[in-house]
């Protein structure tokens, strides 16, 4: 499997693509019950992760695989890393200034790209303790820091994506893009530590690829009945809807939806949850468990047939066009006074976005997002454009 791409990880990548479409298309609630939807269920809070958890394997297979690189040459990966993050906020706040409800995550990816520098020369062993102690200690620092943020900086989380506009208040940026937000990139560090442990490991091995399926589920599954056991058996549940957010919002429900928005304080029980972009401990072993399982399932399928996926791994291939495109996309749609049928918009977003990815797949070349950003990486990393 040595030089050739793994075509895998591009499938596990279109798959969070088409994940995190789908929870932007499809209503995460049943209008009728108020129960979660199938959408949600399936994809929300575990696309995203999965998208991350790949981000941070790609910069371990960017900068030497199972053989970290060091020195000079070390360094211009560093180098080039940190242009693409740039280029990646660069659209991220482009995209921000259109009008529409998803929750772009480019920015904070890029400043993930930023915060993962320190790591990218770090082999396996000294990179699993870095994710074990990331996952399990950057939830308690945030549950620390928010209650003085919420009180202190006004208004505590943006209302909106993050724009030029926003540096204009920068305490209240720096505190939606570390703890508040969305996707709040202290604990979202410990997706790509994880990815970037994964991506130290060989894999194109088979008992490398098993294991990631095995070790995923297990701790997928094992976070989820921690958390089950201590809300539900220990009274954890109950201390919750004591709080002021419990009071407030109809917590069961969305803990098997999404938490995002919801201030997690008065409580210490709130680190035993598991609900989709809670950002605890627990949530964050289960979603990467997914994503570790996800990645293996990939690497299985296409071990033999590395094109068997083609319409994921291509369209994962050039993901940032596509997702891009989906947002712009989605802000015109978002815009019509009568909305087109779900199904029918993720369907045809869905073969547009793998058309678009085979197309240029079999010419050979990378999305257009794709060509800026690694031309401007090639050139601060090797002087040149040829990466020579």
């Amino acid at each position: 499997m040595i030089g050739r791409r793994l075509t895998g990880i591009d499938a596990a990548r279109g798959i969070a693509l088409l994940g995190m479409m789908a929870t932007h298309i499809f209503p995460l609630y049943n209008e009728q019950t108020g129960d979660p939807s199938w959408t949600a269920l399936v994809f929300s809070g575990r696309a995203s992760a999965l998208f991350a958890v790949v981000a941070g394997i790609g910069l371990a297979l960017l900068t030497g695989g199972s053989q970290p690189r060091s020195g000079r040459a070390l360094a211009g990966d560093r180098r080039g890393i940190a242009v693409r993050a740039l280029m990646i906020s660069l659209v991220g706040l482009t995209l921000g200034g259109l009008d529409t409800s998803i929750a772009i995550i480019l920015f904070h990816y890029g400043i993930l790209f930023l915060l993962a520098l320190p790591f990218v020369g770090m082999r396996a062993p000294k990179l699993a303790l870095w994710a074990a102690a990331w996952v399990a200690l950057s939830p308690v620092l945030a549950y620390l820091v928010r209650p003085w943020l919420y009180e202190n900086v006004s208004p505590s989380t943006l209302d909106a994506n993050i724009t030029w506009e926003s540096f204009l208040e920068p305490a209240t940026l720096l505190a939606d893009v570390l703890f508040t937000g969305f996707y709040p990139v202290v604990q979202w560090l410990s997706y790509l530590l994880i990815g970037l442990l994964i991506g130290r490991l060989r894999l194109g091995e088979l008992p490398v690829q098993v294991g990631l399926v095995a070790a995923g589920i297990v701790a997928a599954a094992g976070a989820k009945f921690l958390s089950y056991y201590l809300l539900l058996e220990e009274g954890g549940l109950d201390a919750l809807l004591a709080t002021d957010s419990g009071r407030i919002w109809p917590l069961a429900r969305m803990m098997e939806v999404n938490l995002a928005g919801v201030e997690q304080t008065g409580s210490w029980w709130w680190l035993a949850v598991s609900g989709p972009h809670s950002g605890t401990p627990l949530d964050l072993l289960h979603s990467a468990g997914t994503a570790a399982a996800v990645v293996g399932v990939c690497l299985l399928l296409t071990r033999a047939r590395p094109n068997l996926l083609l319409p994921l791994s291509a369209a994962g291939a050039m993901t940032l066009t596509l997702y891009s495109l989906h947002v712009w996309a989605m802000s015109v749609t978002d815009a019509q006074p009568v909305p087109p049928d779900p199904m029918v918009l993720f369907w045809v977003s869905a073969a547009a976005a793998a058309g678009i990815g085979i197309a240029f797949n079999k010419l050979g070349s990378r999305g257009p997002l794709e060509i800026v950003t690694h031309g401007a990486s090639q050139l601060v990393r090797h002087g040149s454009l040829s990466g020579k």
